[in-house]
């Protein structure tokens, strides 16, 4: 690893010793922007990834990103609740955070809500009152029952909106997409003021996940920052919030950070250094596995070219477009399967491939199927099963 010359501190502890550990260059901007045509997909926007290590607090940030070329509409699309796997998830958490909350008859605030879906579920199992917050908000037909009790506004949350006061206040997969996490936690810090027993959820992707077991394709040019739970935790605390519970869910895929205001900030304590050093190991072997990886894929694509086979990538989210684009993979795969509707005849950025439903695969049937997160693959057979289909099933 090398010190970063001249850069910014770390914008959670402050420290001026970043060092850079991985590149990527000439990444798609967005991996989940909406694209109509081949054309637009192959001539998307395109950034480069720098990514810097703190030894003090273990946060990771893309010191090449530029937050102005960035900008979230309603042509943006991530959500993964169209996944029975993941919906199952998603509810199951929600039911614990009621019961665990008492969240019956409340006010919740949900800072980027995405399509609403969590805070639907969050309000119809509580009867809660609900606000929530995105420019990437799509009215759906199914959240029609709750008008009058569930308002979304398609903004950024942001401290002018103190006025929305909550007893219960989630964000989930957005704080990643924040240069300064800080400008986000002290503001809502202030907004919460002497409502002490506000309580406040978190989640975020999981670097240790990312960085430990080589998930590599959950790095995009979208996500500015990665939190190990040390970094979240000492983020959190800086900005004036006592963390009661931290975790790992979905398959360790997730941090789940949950939190109450404290009267000052303070700092994390305990197995702090010793989980940096362990995270430190990871980050400075990873650029010689990662390379080693990306060898390995290219020559499992060169074989199935050379036997005939054809391939589909199964899922059109970050970690699909991540895999094509590093792979180049235009001519070993010509598809691209999503189940959500939305991305579904739309093209994947930077490589081109068409985003097809599953039940296109009977006219063009697979011989490989590259599933790209491995928590879905039982119900990706199930699907090709229920298809009539028998192809090979490889999860990434």
């Amino acid at each position: 690893m090398k010190t970063v010359e001249n850069s910014q501190p770390c914008p959670v502890c402050e420290s001026p010793h970043l060092e850079v550990f991985f590149e990527m260059l000439a990444v798609p901007i967005y991996c989940n922007l909406l694209l109509l045509d081949r054309e637009a997909a192959l001539d998307c926007p395109k950034g480069d990834i720098r990514l810097a290590f703190c030894p003090e607090c273990g946060f990771i940030p893309n010191v090449a990103f530029n937050p102005d070329r960035l900008e979230y509409t309603q042509e943006y699309e991530n959500s993964l609740h169209y996944s029975p796997r993941f919906q199952e998830y998603a509810d199951s958490f929600a039911r614990s955070l009621v019961e665990r909350y008492d969240l019956q008859d409340k006010t919740i605030v949900e800072i980027g809500c995405g399509k609403g879906d969590f805070l639907m579920s969050l309000c119809e199992l509580g009867n809660n009152r609900g606000v929530g917050f995105d420019p990437t908000y799509v009215e759906r037909s199914e959240h029609q029952h709750l008008i009058g009790q569930v308002r979304f506004v398609r903004d950024l949350y942001s401290e002018r909106y103190a006025k929305e006061n909550a007893d219960f206040i989630c964000c989930r997969h957005t704080l990643e997409h924040v240069p300064q996490p800080i400008d986000l936690l002290q503001p809502l810090r202030r907004a919460i003021g002497n409502q002490t027993d506000t309580q406040v959820f978190f989640e975020v992707p999981n670097a240790l996940h990312t960085f430990r077991n080589l998930a590599v394709w959950d790095i995009i040019y979208e996500h500015c920052c990665y939190f190990a739970p040390t970094s979240l935790s000492r983020a959190f605390t800086q900005s004036g919030f006592e963390v009661n519970n931290l975790t790992e869910t979905f398959g360790e895929q997730f941090l789940c950070l949950e939190a109450v205001p404290s009267g000052s900030s303070g700092e994390t304590i305990s197995s702090v250094q010793n989980e940096v050093k362990d995270l430190s190991r990871d980050i400075a072997a990873f650029t010689a596995k990662f390379d080693k990886l990306l060898e390995t894929w290219q020559q499992k694509l060169n074989e199935m070219a050379r036997e005939g086979k054809k391939a589909v990538v199964w899922g059109a989210g970050s970690k699909g477009v991540t895999f094509l684009n590093l792979l180049a993979a235009q001519e070993a795969i010509e598809y691209v399967v999503d189940i959500n509707p939305r991305k579904q005849g739309m093209y994947v950025a930077g490589t081109g491939q068409k985003i097809v439903p599953p039940e296109f695969l009977p006219t063009h049937p697979p011989d490989v199927a590259i599933v790209m997160n491995p928590i879905y693959e039982t119900e990706i057979r199930q699907i090709l099963t229920d298809l009539g289909l028998e192809c090979e099933v490889i999860c990434v």
